[in-house]
């Protein structure tokens, strides 16, 4: 049988069209229903973003404020769920609790026949980081936390529920902002993955978890959390400089560089290079930042390597005070906007995705009988 030609992942191939994104084309490196990033980052804050993405268009005053009070009012957990992320263990991977508490939510607010469709995103939107750090605080403070805050932002609301207090305005809008950079990107892994099963019209939170599962592989989402295991490893710059090369020298792995889609740079990594340059400053460290850029020097000469959005991510989510190994968990707590944009409109025009395969095994051959196999 002739092969067709290999795709390697599917990449390059067209599997479908989308009102939503645009990921690397010439004169816009990455949109969002036509709205270039730098601008909803510099003048957008991430509910505007989620509305843009959720509902087709970016929000007046009112229809915001409303959006906000919204979402302010679905931050509260089910006392069944409180008990379920209670009995997840401490050692457990924090993407498994969100896919878990997902699934859950499934099973005590189940979606229906679709028509609730906008309330459900929003409800996930709003209560993803309740169900992190309601298990986060449990098992790490051995406290029942209260999911409902005063904080008008999920920003504000996500480092509230992480510090147990109100956070500096610099740290919260420094947040918002990394979660509009991770609000969505096209046909990305997880994404493709929650636009397969909404195809065979299961509900959205069958579809959330999987993409959450998606995201949890070492080659999709955590490159920022190598990324900080990485700088961490260094005292300088110039022990940095010295330790990529070495690691290049060995052919090691060095996450947070390169990109699927991007050839030539990664729009994203610009804003959070600013931003984490900026709380180094606020924090007074002065370390951190100058061996990320070290590093990223150093595979950019040797390599011609550009740094993807998670490197300096690493750093901008340390300096803030969050622990690494939550730092993956923030991206579903943004990228729910997306998935559930693109749930929404897989149901909207949906045809079942069921590509073909080249079969490269064996021909048709003989039965045998249990007796006679060797």
């Amino acid at each position: 049988m002739a092969a067709s030609k290999k795709t390697g992942g599917l990449a390059g191939v067209t599997a479908g069209a989308t009102h939503l994104c645009t990921v690397g084309q010439e004169g816009a490196g990455l949109t969002y229903r036509g709205y270039d990033i730098y601008d909803l980052v510099d003048h957008a804050c991430f509910e505007e973003v989620a509305y843009l993405l959720l509902y087709g268009k970016l929000p007046t005053q009112a229809e915001l404020d409303a959006y906000t009070t919204k979402i302010k009012a679905n931050r509260g957990l089910p006392e069944a769920l409180k008990t379920v992320l209670e009995m997840v263990p401490t050692d457990a991977h924090p993407m498994d609790v969100l896919r878990t508490g997902v699934s859950f939510l499934g099973n005590v607010e189940p979606e229906g026949d679709f028509s609730n469709q906008n309330d459900v995103a929003d409800r996930l939107l709003a209560c993803l980081p309740s169900v992190l750090l309601y298990w986060h605080r449990f098992h790490s403070d051995g406290v029942r936390i209260d999911t409902e805050t005063d904080d008008d932002s999920i920003a504000g609301h996500f480092l509230h529920l992480l510090h147990d207090k109100a956070p500096k305005e610099l740290h919260r809008k420094c947040l918002d902002r990394t979660l509009t950079l991770y609000a969505e990107h096209e046909f990305n892994a997880s994404t493709f993955a929650a636009r397969v099963i909404t195809g065979t019209l299961s509900d959205m939170h069958s579809a959330v978890s999987g993409a959450i599962g998606a995201l949890r592989g070492s080659l999709h989402g955590g490159a920022n959390e190598a990324a900080m295991a990485l700088i961490s490893k260094f005292d300088t710059p110039e022990e940095a400089r010295k330790g990529v090369h070495e690691m290049l020298e060995r052919k090691d792995l060095i996450m947070g560089f390169g990109h699927r889609v991007y050839t030539t740079s990664d729009p994203r990594n610009t804003v959070n290079k600013k931003i984490s340059k900026l709380l180094a400053d606020d924090v007074g460290n002065t370390t951190l930042f100058p061996i990320s850029e070290a590093v990223e020097r150093v595979m950019w000469d040797e390599k011609k390597l550009f740094a993807n959005a998670d490197f300096f991510a690493a750093s901008v989510y340390h300096f803030m005070g969050i622990p690494t190994y939550l730092f993956t968990p923030i991206f579903v707590c943004s990228r729910i906007t997306g998935w559930a944009a693109h749930i929404m409109e897989q149901r909207a025009d949906n045809r079942l995705i069921r590509p073909a395969a080249d079969y490269i095994g064996p021909g048709l051959q003989d039965w045998v009988a249990i007796e006679n196999r060797t």
